[in-house]
């Protein structure tokens, strides 16, 4: 039985599964939790509802994807 511990409070479904998805390039599976909550909330964000989580055992190397993916997150935003 896996232990899953979240690993990322995401802003929006998009950027859950994005992680998602790098998480599974790396070989680590991942679960959203939540992610049908921001239907429910309409045009609020539902910011901290929408969680990814991992396996307890596959953190170490998931916070290593999440470095990466929050850096890349960082340096695409841009104001004109």
């Amino acid at each position: 039985m896996s232990d899953w511990v979240p690993l990322y409070a995401a802003h929006s479904v998009i950027d859950a599964h994005l992680l998602k998805g790098l998480l599974a390039q790396s070989g680590i599976e991942a679960q959203i939790l939540g992610e049908f909550l921001q239907g429910a909330v309409g045009e609020l964000p539902p910011t901290g509802f929408i969680q990814v989580l991992v396996d307890a055992e596959d953190l170490p190397a998931a916070l290593e994807t999440l470095e990466a993916f929050e850096a890349n997150q960082n340096a695409a935003t841009r104001y004109f």
